[in-house]
């Protein structure tokens, strides 16, 4: 073999590492933008890259593989669900304190299926991995109830920021949505 067709193998074998490279990395892409949705492209948004957007999300997966997440049991879950029943009632008389409640519940119900329950950037993005359609929900709930302690948030911000959290808090306690029902 002389020296010009050693280094056109080597070429060759850089030039198949380099597409096979791309390709494993466009297919990673594909598969993080399927499964986290809008979190994908928030993400981006907010590191400035994919790379790092891609990075982040895949930090979050390892971490949250960790965790012990659980299905609750049907008497702890039927608890829940009749607690959330009555803050949806009481938002009728009290809605600033309704969803005080539901942030409180959701929190609850994550807490009781094994994620930590830090602070609220950690808690949205461990549930992203296994949540990811419901998370930019949980975010915009989290915003109007901080909308709403600073007394800026109307009665019909406060009955979204509700429909989000059950959004989120269906999805936790693996309850389907009632048929006929819209969330939004």
């Amino acid at each position: 073999m002389n020296q010009t067709t050693v280094m056109v193998l080597i070429f060759g074998l850089v030039v198949v590492f380099a597409i096979a490279w791309m390709f494993f990395r466009q297919r990673r892409s594909r598969g993080l933008r399927t499964h986290f949705g809008p979190e994908y492209d928030r993400l981006i948004n907010e590191k400035g890259s994919r790379g790092r957007a891609e990075a982040e999300l895949g930090q979050r997966e390892k971490r949250v593989k960790r965790f012990s997440i659980r299905a609750l049991p049907r008497d702890v879950s039927a608890r829940y669900v009749q607690k959330w029943n009555e803050q949806q009632a009481r938002f009728v008389d009290e809605p600033k304190a309704a969803v005080v409640e539901a942030d409180h519940l959701v929190e609850e119900v994550m807490k009781e299926r094994g994620y930590p329950v830090g602070e609220f950037e950690q808690r949205a993005a461990d549930v992203s991995v296994d949540h990811p359609r419901v998370v930019e929900n949980y975010r915009a709930a989290h915003e109007i109830a901080l909308r709403d302690q600073r007394g800026q948030a109307s009665t019909e911000d406060l009955r979204a920021a509700m429909i989000y959290y059950r959004d989120l808090f269906r999805e936790l306690l693996d309850e389907p949505e009632p048929v006929g029902v819209t969330s939004r």
